[in-house]
């Protein structure tokens, strides 16, 4: 082994250019391309999927065409045709009167069972009572006796 020290020239070096600017306008040019290309090829595609769908289309429902084409929308006509279960005439129409009579319910006094004397309040008097007399508690019972 030796031990010599050199001194003088340092074959070391530095990279003295990243990246030339040739190169990156060469990369944005190809991207630029293949932006366009693609473009091209998805409008392309969805150009001949909507004719084939247009060429696929279904026949309008008989019963719809003289609605004027509007399928959401049934006259009275249309609900005394069609047999049980049929669909909403009028959107949320059923939910709007489910939640409304489920609200009266729970805001209201009323019989629940008249023979068994059974009856629902409302809500906030519930609160109050339990508020006033605790919450029913079983009564405990004894522990079993060991022989």
């Amino acid at each position: 082994m030796t031990d010599e020290i050199r001194h003088g020239r340092n074959d070391t070096e530095f990279e003295r250019e990243d990246l030339g600017a040739r190169s990156i306008l060469l990369f944005m040019l190809w991207l630029g391309v293949a932006l366009v290309v693609l473009g091209l090829a998805v409008k392309g595609t969805s150009v001949l999927m909507e004719g084939y769908e247009r060429a696929h289309q279904p026949e309008v429902n008989p019963l719809k065409a003289a609605v004027g084409g509007d399928t959401r929308a049934a006259s009275e006509a249309d609900t005394r045709i069609f047999p049980q279960p049929r669909l909403e005439v009028i959107e949320g129409e059923q939910l709007d009167k489910d939640l409304t009579s489920q609200e009266e319910e729970l805001n209201s006094y009323g019989w629940v069972d008249e023979k068994a004397g059974t009856v629902h309040i409302p809500i906030e008097r519930a609160m109050q009572l339990v508020a006033q007399r605790g919450l029913p508690v079983r009564p405990e019972e004894e522990p079993p006796k060991k022989k």
